[in-house]
């Protein structure tokens, strides 16, 4: 995380976005410590519309095993809500599933309520998306639990957090926006899956060694 903190300061970030729940959890803090620009993770906002959402204080969260593992977003939520209870649970097949395409059909479906029947049980009305993937397979997701289970998008409520503490002016005015994508691993196998993320072509991708 600090090498890739590094890489991107270098490019002139005003502000960095760790978006990824799992290293939101180990190395937010890290960060924060390190860096002069402003530092957001995903678990904070996701806690904190999650606190928010629920009307029964009963909360779940899905993320992977190190997210959920970590303890951040029970801690997280606590602090804003000590009297909500957090029931957690890790779903490492997701992943694959949303970077393979499979987000729709029976295997998605089965998988899902292999996962999340733990939590159905658990009479919970607010449901944490804790890993950024996830997003693809919502739809799947929000079919498992049922219509009275608000699904909590840690991404979104980042995505508004980070739009209010840049401000319009911060933003970099009213022009169109511009992106670089800077990837460590394959180029072409992240123009594909963040093809099925944003919905538009994702180019130029550039490779650069953290």
């Amino acid at each position: 995380a600090r090498a890739c903190a590094s890489l991107l300061l270098d490019r002139g970030v005003k502000m960095l976005v760790i978006a990824c729940n799992t290293a939101s959890a180990y190395a937010l803090e890290a960060l924060r410590e390190d860096l002069d620009i402003p530092v957001l993770g995903v678990i904070e906002p996701g806690a904190a519309c999650a606190a928010k959402s629920t009307q029964n204080k009963r909360v779940g969260v899905i993320g992977t095993a190190g997210t959920v593992s970590s303890g951040q977003y029970e801690r997280a939520i606590h602090r804003l809500a000590a009297d909500v209870k957090v029931f957690s649970k890790p779903c490492p097949l997701f992943v694959p599933l949303a970077e393979e395409g499979w987000t729709d059909g029976d295997v998605p479906r089965q998988v899902a309520h292999e996962y999340l029947r733990e939590l159905a049980g658990q009479s919970i009305d607010t449901l944490v998306l804790g890993c950024t993937h996830y997003l693809l397979l919502k739809a799947v997701i929000a079919e498992t639990m049922g219509n009275r289970v608000t699904l909590v998008d840690s991404a979104e409520a980042t995505a508004a957090v980070a739009r209010d503490m840049l401000g319009p002016a911060g933003a970099g005015g009213h022009g169109a926006p511009s992106y670089q994508f800077l990837v460590s691993d394959s180029p072409e196998s992240f123009a594909r899956v963040g093809k099925r993320f944003l919905g538009c072509e994702v180019e130029p991708v550039e490779w650069v060694d953290c």
